[in-house]
């Protein structure tokens, strides 16, 4: 298996993601946590029961919110290389500035795995890799968008797949079990 992982929408130390509620008026997420520290612990556990510290992980934005000094010593417990794929709540400085991660990028493809990762759900045109000058004979191949920003809703199309916490049982997943190629 690849030691690479992915997983989106943390929230770390978000107490009022805890007060979210869904189109049914449904907790999000305090129906499983009492506290955002209970949740921010359950998260590093799960991620640090599958994430070794060599791995690389890909956080697909909203890493956190709320106060930074004690944001930082908490992300330096959690295994891996990460690198950061900003989300709309994320300060891209701050993890510059701590060094808290190795890459920061809008987006990331993986054409060797037939995957494109985003914060967002990218728009299905975009969702295709072409033929280029090293291969010109290659067909068209579709993507699939591995993306979060949704939280518990579903992803919108076939071709978009959501590794938000809420759909991943809280814990990154293995690019492996992601890819299409």
């Amino acid at each position: 298996m690849s030691n690479i992982w992915v997983i989106s929408d943390t929230h770390f130390h978000h107490a009022n993601i805890l007060r979210f509620v869904d189109k049914d008026g449904e907790l999000v997420r305090g129906n499983r946590f009492s506290t955002v520290e209970e949740m921010d612990e359950t998260i590093l556990e799960n991620w640090n029961s599958v994430v070794k510290p060599g791995d690389i992980v890909y956080h697909l934005g909203d890493v956190m919110m709320g106060e930074q000094q004690h944001f930082i010593k908490f992300w330096r417990r959690l295994n891996g290389k990460k690198r950061l794929i900003l989300g709309n709540h994320d300060d891209a400085k701050l993890f510059a500035k701590h060094e808290l991660v190795s890459k920061i990028l809008m987006w990331r493809m993986f054409p060797e795995f037939g995957l494109v990762l985003s914060h967002v759900p990218m728009h299905n045109d975009s969702l295709w890799r072409y033929p280029s000058k090293d291969n010109p004979d290659m067909e068209k191949v579709p993507l699939l968008n591995i993306h979060g920003h949704l939280h518990q809703n579903p992803s919108p199309t076939k071709q978009h797949r959501n590794v938000c916490v809420e759909h991943i049982n809280y814990t990154p997943i293995n690019i492996e079990e992601l890819r299409i190629i």
